[in-house]
């Protein structure tokens, strides 16, 4: 008996479709655009220049220069600082360093703009419920009563709880920001618990635990954690 040998599906496919064609016509594909009419285009190089106080000459240079080696060390610079690290003159670097100074301004009213917002919208969709505890975000100690070191943690973070469990040991009283709390008190209070802060530091108010809330960007210029800042001349630096 002779074998069947099967058409494979792809063929197949391809025959159906050529004997469901009409005889002397020819087979057209309608190619449509994939980009919504609504779809934002990219901004332009002077919008992007105009977002940051910069000429678009200016502009042209930061992405020169992150081309380049300062772009490989430092791959996230943002346009100012880039443009100050590689300042040509005293002039180009006191502009550049006043540009980012109001920029920062901008940036760290507008966080505490929004910090105001989520108090307010917390208080009036949980009223009877409490945050973790919620101190003004612009100055975690705000008089001498209370003055304490601002120690910033993140959740995951093994070398946190080893600091915390020293500061204990030496009497240190502190207020504590988890910087990635996500906003969940549960989170919080198992860090607590994984870190071994005594309940007693808390009630006594020694001890202070606190979502972040921005806090540690609004106080700092970066840096790994954690960290533990001294508030020294109304300025916080890092210890």
């Amino acid at each position: 008996m002779p074998r069947l040998q099967l058409m494979p599906p792809l063929l197949l496919l391809l025959v159906s479709s050529l004997h469901a064609q009409e005889p002397g016509t020819t087979s057209s594909v309608e190619v449509t655009s994939t980009r919504r009419p609504d779809m934002a285009l990219p901004m332009t190089e002077a919008a992007l220049a105009q977002q940051w106080g910069l000429r678009e000459e200016e502009f042209d240079r930061f992405r020169t220069l992150m081309q380049g080696p300062l772009g490989t060390y430092s791959p996230n610079l943002d346009p100012l600082s880039a443009l100050g690290i590689e300042a040509r003159t005293d002039a180009e670097r006191r502009r550049y360093a006043l540009l980012q100074v109001e920029a920062e301004a901008a940036r760290v009213e507008r966080l505490l703009a929004y910090q105001r917002a989520y108090d307010q919208a917390w208080k009036d969709r949980f009223p009877a419920m409490a945050l973790v505890n919620s101190p003004p975000m612009s100055s975690p100690v705000t008089t001498n009563a209370t003055l304490k070191k601002a120690v910033f943690v993140r959740y995951d973070c093994s070398e946190c709880e080893r600091l915390i469990k020293q500061l204990q040991t030496s009497g240190t009283a502190f207020d504590l920001y988890v910087v990635d709390s996500e906003q969940d008190d549960k989170r919080v209070r198992q860090w607590v618990q994984k870190a071994g802060i005594m309940p007693n530091k808390i009630r006594d108010g020694s001890i202070t635990i606190n979502h972040d809330n921005g806090r540690w960007a609004s106080i700092s210029t970066g840096g790994v954690l954690p960290a533990v800042m001294n508030q020294v001349n109304g300025k916080w630096l890092r210890q």
